[in-house]
């Protein structure tokens, strides 16, 4: 397994799991799958594992948690506070409160099993909270040992140097793919100059940049991406186009058309490590089939134009989700 390292010190996995859908939002959930898909994971390599306490809520950290019992596995867990959502419901509020973030720490490290988060995120981040005072309550945490490291999820640039002022932030984490690559401006360079790692999540568009979705395909009772811009029947047709490129790029590279989506990603730099997220065994093995798949600066630059060339219709969120990116 190809090793990367994120920040100063932690080293996991070129490609890590992202483990939200075995949970919720893609669709119904199966306990024993997903528990094979996470053993097939570490036996192919895979040492980071991305949950969040708000994924089930909390059922998604209770099965990594049952996973570790049984397994012991050496694997890197990075976990997620600020999110507050009541069973059975998926309204959802914001809370970066030090008094939150300890109360989530210290139920994530019951439910996971383990005396140390390796990687604590702050979900999203409240803009009506000083991010001074998230980051000395987090800080606290590093003290008593109960978090090794420090993320944030979907900030802004600036928020991120107000953060890293505090307590040095070791990774952000934000969606990053050939369809949403709107880090590049101003994160991914503070992230570099500041010596922070960058986590990719739905590094394949949400399965949009396998070429699986078509006019007309179903979605399972449960999947949130009905509901998504960029999954309406008006987009769909118009980012195909982009899906094309992708495609026949990769019957040229006799690969898959997901495996040429992680490989441009993985080549955009070593300091960053995407999370594709998946509850099957065939698309995990895919998937880490990018990591042998070399694209050559032209295959970059035809990319890169059609990125240009075919603008990607709809939002990536709702208009209440985007409210909470680059914060």
């Amino acid at each position: 397994m190809q090793r990367r390292k994120l920040g100063i010190d932690l080293e996991v996995s070129a490609l890590g799991l992202g483990c939200m859908g075995m949970s919720e939002f893609y669709g119904p959930r199966d306990d024993e799958q997903a528990m094979r898909v996470l053993e097939q994971a570490v036996g192919m390599g895979v040492d980071f594992f991305d949950t969040a306490d708000m994924y089930g809520p909390h059922h998604n950290e209770e099965l990594i948690g049952r996973f570790l019992a049984t397994h012991r596995p050496k694997v890197q867990i990075a976990t997620k506070f600020g999110i507050v959502r009541k069973p059975g419901e998926y309204r959802r509020s914001i809370d970066n409160s030090p008094q939150y973030a300890r109360q989530c720490c210290e139920a994530s490290l019951r439910r996971l099993g383990i005396d140390q988060v390796d990687l604590y995120y702050v979900h999203r981040i409240d803009p009506s909270h000083p991010i001074e005072d998230t980051m000395a309550g987090l800080a606290r945490l590093v003290q008593e040992g109960k978090i090794a490291r420090i993320g944030l999820c979907e900030v802004s640039a600036a928020t991120l140097r107000r953060a890293h002022a505090v307590h040095p932030v070791a990774v952000v984490q934000t969606e990053y793919s050939l369809w949403t690559r709107d880090v590049e401006a101003e994160v991914l360079p503070t992230c570099r100059e500041l010596g922070i790692g960058l986590v990719a999540y739905s590094p394949l568009g949400r399965g949009f940049l396998t070429g699986r979705f078509q006019d007309g395909t179903p979605f399972e009772e449960g999947d949130f991406r009905a509901s998504l811009p960029r999954f309406q029947p008006e987009n769909i047709a118009s980012n195909r186009s982009l899906v094309d490129v992708i495609t026949a790029l990769a019957v040229r590279k006799a690969c898959t058309t997901a495996q040429i989506a992680l490989a441009w990603l993985l080549a955009q730099g070593d300091d960053i490590v995407p999370i594709p997220g998946t509850r099957r065994i065939a698309h995990l093995q895919d998937n880490l089939g990018a990591l042998s798949v070399r694209l050559e600066p032209g295959d970059l630059a035809e990319l890169s134009r059609a990125v240009v060339a075919l603008p990607v219709a709809g939002e990536r969120y709702t208009e209440e989700g985007m409210k909470g990116v680059n914060v």
